[in-house]
């Protein structure tokens, strides 16, 4: 019988990603898209906002206060959001 072979070592392996996290990301993406729109988020002009954003997230959560007063979700999980935008805009090359 012939053995298996797949040429996949240089694809991204998904599998490594835990998904828990980023469905809380999720969580606050859609909490967002309700207060605002979908991809609301991208119109900024100036992404330092979202700089300013993380660290008060990180902040508050280094702080001891775990979830965001306004959302219920994990401050952690805002940061993670903010470094997400932060990221698409140096991959857009916005700055």
């Amino acid at each position: 019988m012939p053995e298996f072979v797949k040429n996949d070592s240089d694809k991204l392996r998904w599998s490594l990603l835990p998904l828990e996290p980023i469905q809380d990301i999720i969580r606050v993406l859609m909490h967002g898209s309700k207060k605002y729109s979908d991809d609301n988020w991208k119109l900024c002009k100036d992404p330092n906002r979202y700089y300013d954003a993380c660290v008060r997230h990180i902040s508050a959560w280094r702080l001891g206060e775990s979830c965001d007063k306004e959302t219920g979700y994990s401050h952690l999980a805002h940061a993670g959001c903010c470094i997400l935008f932060m990221l698409w805009f140096e991959i857009k090359g916005v700055k």
